[in-house]
């Protein structure tokens, strides 16, 4: 009996680009036969002739016929990625890993911690959480971003700012003078101060780049909220998405196997966690 070939990606077309900030695009892939996955779960990108790189969704898992990727231009592969226009094609690869365990969140408060590009797979995860929203006690978001002008998807707080039962809260490091921010001016990690949640028994999710991770999760840590119920979504060289290279491992743990979301307690005595 034939088996399906592990690495092979299924062709997708871009439907459609939107421009997020100077550095960070959203596109929308229309793959050739559905993909689902489960929120959290990573997804491994091909731009034929040059490689391969590994993204979180941005999007819902209920969307079946269309996929979303934020994504960040860093480096070779996402500056080619950055370049596609609606109508080229790339190839889809998964999807991979561990997700968010949604269902344990039922009948609990929900803290989602966030900074910068990490929003993206926050995203999927808040609209999986906003369409069953009435199984949350409550659901806080708070947001970080270094300036105003670098806060990904702009035009969807107003509309999630309406939300009963989801109250956001957001900063910037800095804002230039001449813009506009009525919001808390300093790093994600102040915005902690401003929730009320049941400590004890709320989960919590963290995802951002590494240093924001960091302190998110020991200020979160040292607030007394639970290690087995905070979550960490860890991003590594995730190359292969079958654990077979080995560059995503942190102490015995391989990211795209047994991640990419973690418990803090399974992590928090890993010298590596945050390198």
């Amino acid at each position: 009996m034939s088996q399906v070939n592990p690495y092979l990606p299924i062709e997708a077309t871009v439907e459609k680009v939107i421009d997020e900030t100077a550095s960070i695009k959203t596109f929308v892939f229309r793959p050739k036969q559905p993909i689902a996955f489960q929120t959290g779960q990573f997804m491994l990108v091909t731009i034929a002739g040059i490689g391969e790189s590994a993204f979180t969704p941005s999007s819902s898992p209920s969307v079946k016929d269309t996929m979303e990727f934020t994504i960040m231009k860093v480096g070779v592969n996402t500056e080619k990625i950055h370049a596609l226009k609606p109508g080229d094609t790339v190839g889809l690869r998964g999807p991979y890993g561990k997700g968010y365990p949604v269902e344990k969140y039922f009948n609990h408060e929900v803290l989602i911690v966030g900074g910068g590009v990490g929003l993206a797979p926050l995203r999927s995860l808040l609209l999986t959480l906003i369409e069953q929203i009435e199984k949350f006690k409550k659901i806080t978001l708070c947001y970080g971003s270094k300036t105003p002008d670098d806060v990904v998807y702009k035009y969807l707080f107003p509309k999630w700012k309406e939300i009963k039962g989801l109250e956001i809260v957001r900063s910037v490091d800095k804002c230039p003078e001449n813009v506009k921010w009525d919001e808390t001016v300093g790093l994600v990690t102040c915005l902690l101060d401003k929730v009320n949640a049941d400590r004890d028994n709320a989960a919590v999710i963290v995802c951002g780049p590494p240093i924001m991770m960091k302190f998110a999760t020991l200020k979160i840590y040292q607030q007394g909220y639970n290690p087995e119920n905070t979550y960490l979504s860890m991003e590594r060289n995730m190359s292969c998405g079958l654990g077979k290279c080995g560059h995503c491992g942190v102490g015995p743990h391989y990211c795209c196997k047994d991640g990419p979301v973690f418990t803090y307690e399974q992590l928090k005595d890993e010298p590596e966690i945050w390198d």
